[in-house]
This record gives structure tokens, C-alpha cells and sequence, in this order.
């Protein structure tokens, strides 16, 4: 086997990269190191997380909104462990398991990933196109307009370009808290809804095990790492790079309970039976609580901004996994020329996304085998991930003591709901 700096020189931790020499002062090297978990985060609450969210609502009130809070810490254990990974070996992640594990091993880690990028896309594509429908734009013009931004935002930047881009439309999902606020929730029901917790009825088990299935997909673990590879970010920016990960973790759970309470009151009041299954169903069934006009203007930015920076980094984190795994150029900072599997990679899943989801009929069956899959998933990504972190880092920061049964124990409950839902899902 070739020695480990043989397998990518170009990866390279470099002491004094992340653009922080360009920034004066503590904010500018914040600024500077800022970007991965955060994007990463506001692509976690993607479309299929927001219907997750609004349905949760609907069937039962408040009484899942604890439940956001509980999955923060969670998001960050298993999300942290990213930012180690990638900052002290300046390998991505799929690179680590073909070094360590073999090519073997690699190879299914990343056609798991491969899977799950296809459902990410299939369902950010639906939102993209439920969003057009409702002002009654076609939904092949809608994708084509949406696929070529995607394309456009990546192939003409470098990574930093794409990480500010990915950010600003991942605000948009800041309106959810506004239409949070306009459905004027009682604070005595959300009191009263949070600790009425009914954990003997199998249906509510079925959404709690679904929440967290939307937390730890296959595509996070793989492009926050890469990203913080990409970026090239040092020792010296872990501390940093830690706290843009809690941000992210405490921001993305904070638009799913914006999302949860909403629902929960409007909805729930008037037809607790409602089902939510697209984008279109929920602007509609929300629209006469908030208002036409507002309900599907502020519904729609932050359906759009939830899938356009999911689709980008489920799209980049294929790419910089099969690249890890074949050994191409891969990196944002490369020309398309020089790394053009790596970019035909990204256009490929992009295209391919918004075409399946324009041309498919009905997608429902689809979405249920592809969520059954990442429930299947999670103990091959969350256990690669905790064998990396206790096998490639150094010494000193490597998984031990008392946080390393923590992580294992986040990681089995995490797994354990996950397959649950999955097989509910299965009807089994």
C-alpha cells in the first residue's frame, strides 16, 4: 500500500491558507474559517426535512418540538467529528476509508452516498418545482432555471465563491421563522405540547424515528469534510471551525421548530388529519391562516433556499467522494479543464436531478425506497466515521474516554430510530 502522502499530495494541510492572512483580528479569522458547517447545516434542512417538520406538526402539535432541541447536540457530535477528521489529516472522507479500510470498502461507502445524493436530489428538485407550480410556472421551466443556477454558482467560482453563494441562498430559509411568528402560536399550548410526550403510541414513534432520520444523511459527512479539506483549514482554525459547526447545528433545528410550530398552529387546530407530502399541500394548507399572498411568497423563499443548498452540497459531496475513491482532481479551486471529472460529476448529478423529477410521474414510491436506503445506511456512515476518528487522528485528538461512549451511544440511538423508520416505512 503507498504511504499516506502518496495517495494526494494536492490535499495538504497548509499552516497559513482559509484566506485568513487576507483578514485583521479575531472576526476577520472567523469570518475567514466560517462556511462548511454552516452550509452544511442549512442543507440538512432540506425539503424533505421541512414536509418531515410540517407534518410532525400537524399530527401532534408541540409535542415533537422538544424533540428539535434533543437533535441538536446530536448534529454536532456526529457533525465534529467531520471537522477533526478533515482539519488534522487534510483528507476527505472517503479518501480516509480507502487508506485505512481499502478500495473495497471505499467503493460502498461511496455508492451509499451515491444513492442518497440521487434521493436528496430527487426530493430538492420536487420542492423546486412545487414552489414554480404555485405561481404557475411549468415545472420544466422551473427546473431548467434552477439547474442552471446550480451549475452556473459552481462552475464559474472557486470554492469561496461557492461556499458565500450556498450561504446566501441558504438565508432564504430565514423566512420560515416569519411565518413562524404570523401564525401567532400560544405560548401555554407550545408549554404544555412539549412535555405531553406519548411515547407508548407507535405513530408518534414513527415521526420521532423519521426526525432523526433527517438529521445524519450519507452527503453531510461526506462534504463537510471535503470542504474543510478544500479549504485547507489548519490546527489553528479548530476551534473556530468547531463553533461554526454548533452554529449551524442550533440554526437548522431552530428552522425545523420555525417549521413544527407553525404547522402545529394553524393546521393541526383545523384538520389535524392533513397530509403533507409536498410542497404544495403544505403552502396550501397554510395559505389560509397566513395569507395568500404572504403564505406562499415567504413559503416559497424558504422552500427555495432549502433545496437549491441541499442540491449543491449533495451534488459536490458525490463528487469529492467518487474523486477520493478514483483519485482525480478535485477541488473548487481547480479550472473546470483541470478537473473535469470532478465537475462533470456535480453537472451530472444536477441534470440528472431535475430531469428525473420533470419526466418521473410520481415520485412518492421513489422517495420511500431512496429514505428506506439512507435508514440502512446510517450504521455503515456513522460507523466509518467513529472508526476513523479513533484509527486516523492523532493521538491527542482522537475519540477516547467517556466522549467516546457518548459518540457511540448518540450513534446507536441515532441508527437504531433510523432502521425503525425505515422499516415502518417498508410497512414490515
Amino acid at each position: 500500500m503507498p504511504s499516506f502522502d502518496q495517495i494526494d499530495p494536492q490535499c495538504a494541510v497548509s499552516p497559513h491558507s482559509a484566506h485568513a492572512v487576507k483578514w485583521g483580528g479575531r472576526i476577520g479569522r472567523w469570518i475567514a474559517v466560517f462556511g462548511p458547517g454552516l452550509v452544511v447545516m442549512l442543507a440538512d434542512t432540506d425539503v424533505g426535512s421541512i414536509i418531515t417538520a410540517g407534518q410532525s406538526g400537524v399530527q401532534w402539535g408541540y409535542r415533537l418540538l422538544l424533540l428539535q432541541v434533543v437533535l441538536m447536540p446530536i448534529l454536532y457530535v456526529v457533525q465534529e467529528l467531520t471537522v477533526r477528521l478533515g482539519i488534522f489529516t487534510g483528507r476527505g472522507h472517503g479518501e480516509l476509508i480507502l487508506y485505512h479500510f481499502g478500495k473495497a470498502w471505499a467503493w460502498v461507502s461511496v455508492t451509499g452516498l451515491a444513492v442518497a445524493t440521487l434521493g436528496a436530489l430527487l426530493t430538492e428538485f420536487s420542492g423546486v418545482a412545487g414552489v414554480g407550480e404555485m405561481y404557475g410556472v411549468p415545472r420544466a421551466e422551473s427546473l431548467a432555471l434552477a439547474a442552471a443556477a446550480l451549475l452556473i454558482v459552481v462552475l464559474t467560482g472557486s470554492y469561496r465563491r461557492v461556499e458565500r453563494a450556498a450561504m446566501i441562498i441558504g438565508l432564504f430559509e430565514v423566512a420560515f421563522f416569519f411565518v413562524a411568528y404570523a401564525a401567532h402560536p400560544s405560548a401555554a399550548a407550545i408549554g404544555r405540547g412539549m412535555v405531553d410526550i406519548p411515547l407508548h403510541d407507535i405513530n408518534y414513534l414513527y415521526l420521532v424515528a423519521a426526525n432523526i432520520g433527517a438529521v445524519i444523511m450519507p452527503w453531510m459527512v461526506f462534504y463537510q469534510q471535503s470542504a474543510v479539506a478544500d479549504k485547507k483549514l489548519g490546527p489553528q482554525h479548530f476551534k473556530i471551525a468547531r463553533l461554526d459547526t454548533a452554529v449551524g447545528a442550533v440554526v437548522t433545528q431552530l428552522i425545523m421548530a420555525a417549521v413544527l410550530v407553525a404547522c402545529a398552529a394553524t393546521i393541526a387546530p383545523h384538520n389535524a388529519g392533513a397530509s403533507l407530502s409536498t410542497v404544495g399541500e403544505m403552502s396550501g394548507a397554510l395559505t389560509p391562516f397566513l395569507g395568500k399572498t404572504m403564505g406562499q411568497l415567504v413559503f416559497g423563499l424558504g422552500v427555495l433556499g432549502a433545496g437549491l443548498v441541499a442540491a449543491i452540497v449533495a451534488s459536490l459531496a458525490l463528487a469529492w467522494g467518487v474523486g477520493e475513491v478514483a483519485g482525480y482532481k478535485r477541488s473548487l479551486e481547480l479550472h473546470p479543464l483541470r478537473a473535469r471529472w470532478f465537475y462533470g460529476i456535480y453537472a451530472a448529478c444536477v441534470v440528472a436531478g431535475a430531469v428525473l423529477v420533470g419526466v418521473w410521474p410520481n415520485l412518492v414510491t421513489l422517495n420511500i425506497g431512496v429514505q428506506v436506503m439512507n435508514a440502512l445506511l446510517l450504521p455503515v456512515v456513522l460507523g466509518f466515521l467513529i472508526a476513523l476518528a479513533v484509527r486516523a487522528l492523532p493521538e491527542e485528538y482522537r475519540l477516547k474516554g467517556w466522549y467516546f461512549w457518548v459518540v457511540v451511544a448518540v450513534a446507536g440511538v441515532t441508527t437504531s430510530l433510523g432502521v425503525f423508520g425505515g422499516v415502518q416505512g417498508l410497512g414490515l
